[in-house]
């Protein structure tokens, strides 16, 4: 296993795409391609030029790449029945995206020749050798897609092998099996590459599977056993249906767990960035929970973990996530131990001891908050700023006086009016300001920070990024107690606080005042740095 060499192939830019929700730009795909190629991929295929005037666009753009180990990939399908290679403009769009590598994709199962082509079997297998012998004299490699492979081969497993000898007698580099529907399971996977190697002396295979059965990247790991020299999937799983095999996961598994070289060390340790760089082109919520690359991959919330954790870290990890350029997390809530809160204190930047009663008393505080609703997992702001308070070393930096808001709404087909007004006071002056936003949080917001600008300047760089509101307490209707957590940001970091009220403004009251107060703190620790220095 440790001699093995497995190529990767990614085709996020193409059957990526196809996941629902999924739409990349020219320029998104061009910076993707860019991406892969710093991860070490060495195929990447850019799309189907003959199907869509955008993977058109990408490789006339891709020409002008700079990639260091990546070679593209033209995607399209055999020639149509009826028409030469030279007539069919599938084919010849294939020539005019000018790649160094063309897939083509056949079919394998008797089924689809039938139903869907329509056309006799001796024909299809005649397309696929044409297709693939016109091309591999015009391209340095081809790679022909069984699609359907699996299922074709479960129902006429003579047929299935004829389509793929076809393609490797007109000199396809690599014969892809496809796991088309995503239903084979691993063990049939198994016994089919083992009779397809014994049938066709040991061919030179590649895998492509989908993950409608949950089972992708365990049967494109089966068929690499069997010794598939490519491997093709998506990069955090995107794909039509339920997505294709995560290349994510692939990946580290084949890397750290099989002893297979496929991507070098360093490039290893980038696949957390450029994951995360993929998926926020998406637009799509945070991939929280994926293997390997998700921020919840190496995350540890229960006090018993982390205090193993922090002892002796594979008790309760399987990989040292550095390797993939992810993180430890420790998160703390009402399932907290010292341990947690130790660790955490640590991150920013907090050095306590695990016997010191100040600990005891953080995690008593912590887990009355949480029972009464809050939540600070993802609220490390204020977790930070209730820990300097207990520490005593939290600074009041204004004290409210008052604050009004004003909703005021005219007619059925006008915008409510929002309007805040608060007083505060910095240092014995008083500030009397008013300000109107969209909406009543976002007025408050621009009344506080108004008022308070005067004294802080910095403030002018805040910016609140986000905010939501859960109902923490059911069944009580508008009188339920509700939880808002606030992302703010400065140009240099984010950070989150949160607010707990039955009263959604004085919820939201909370977590701006903490999300201004850890801004001031963070100024003052800059301060305090620079002075030292």
């Amino acid at each position: 296993m440790k001699e093995r060499k497995v190529k990767i192939y990614d085709v996020t830019l193409r059957d990526g795409t196809q996941g629902e929700n999924i739409s990349f730009s020219i320029q998104d795909k061009l910076r993707i391609a860019s991406k892969l190629d710093e991860l070490g991929i060495h195929y990447i295929e850019g799309g189907w030029p003959g199907s869509n005037e955008r993977d058109e666009g990408f490789f006339k753009e891709a020409k002008k790449l700079r990639l260091n180990k990546s070679r593209l990939a033209a995607f399209g399908s055999t020639r149509r029945a009826g028409k030469s290679c030279e007539e069919d403009t599938n084919i010849q769009s294939l020539l005019k995206a000018e790649t160094p590598v063309v897939t083509i994709v056949g079919k394998s199962w008797d089924f689809h020749v039938k139903e869907a082509l329509k056309i006799s079997l001796e024909e299809n297998l005649d397309l696929i050798y044409d297709s693939v012998s016109y091309l591999k004299q015009r391209v340095e490699e081809v790679f022909f897609d069984a699609e359907h492979f699996f299922d074709g081969y479960k129902r006429n497993p003579e047929y299935a092998v004829a389509a793929i000898k076809a393609a490797l007698d007109a000199g396809a580099d690599v014969v892809v099996l496809c796991d088309t529907n995503g239903g084979t399971l691993p063990w049939e996977i198994e016994s089919i590459i083992r009779e397809v190697n014994l049938k066709l002396k040991n061919p030179p295979l590649g895998i492509h599977t989908h993950n409608d059965g949950e089972l992708g990247v365990a049967n494109t790991l089966y068929a690499v056993r069997l010794g598939v020299i490519q491997v093709q999937g998506t990069m955090n799983g995107y794909g039509e249906r339920c997505g294709n095999a995560n290349l994510c996961s692939i990946i580290p598994n084949l890397k750290l767990k099989l002893g297979i070289e496929c991507i070098t060390d360093e490039e290893l340790r980038r696949l957390y960035d450029v994951s995360h760089f993929i998926h926020e082109l998406t637009n799509l919520p945070p991939i929280k929970k994926l293997p390997f690359v998700g921020e919840s991959a190496f995350a540890h919330k229960g006090g018993l973990h982390v205090s193993a954790v922090m002892r002796r870290a594979e008790t309760y990890e399987h990989i040292n996530p550095e390797v993939v350029g992810n993180k430890r997390r420790i998160l703390v809530s009402d399932l907290s131990g010292k341990s947690n809160i130790v660790y955490k204190a640590k991150e920013l930047g907090i050095e306590l001891e695990p016997n010191d009663k100040k600990v005891q008393k953080i995690l008593g505080e912590l887990k009355k908050l949480e029972n009464q609703g809050y939540e600070f997992e993802g609220a490390d702001a204020s977790f930070e700023l209730l820990v300097r308070k207990i520490l005593g070393e939290y600074k009041k930096h204004f004290e409210l006086k008052g604050a009004r808001i004003i909703v005021e709404k005219h007619r059925d087909d006008e915008e409510p009016l929002s309007e805040a007004t608060v007083i505060v006071q910095v240092d014995g002056v008083m500030e009397h300001t008013a300000a109107i936003g969209n909406g009543p949080v976002n007025a408050l917001d621009n009344a506080l920070r108004k008022a308070l600008e005067k004294f802080y300047p910095s403030l002018k760089e805040v910016k609140l990024k986000d905010y939501r509101v859960r109902v923490v307490s059911t069944g009580r209707g508008t009188d339920a107690v509700v939880r808002v957590l606030i992302e703010s940001g400065d140009g240099e970091s984010n950070w989150s606080t949160v607010g707990v009220s039955e009263n959604i403004v004085e919820a939201s009251w909370k977590a701006l005042v903490d999300s201004i107060d850890y801004k001031l703190l963070k100024d003052e620790a800059k301060k305090t740095k620079k002075a030292k220095a």
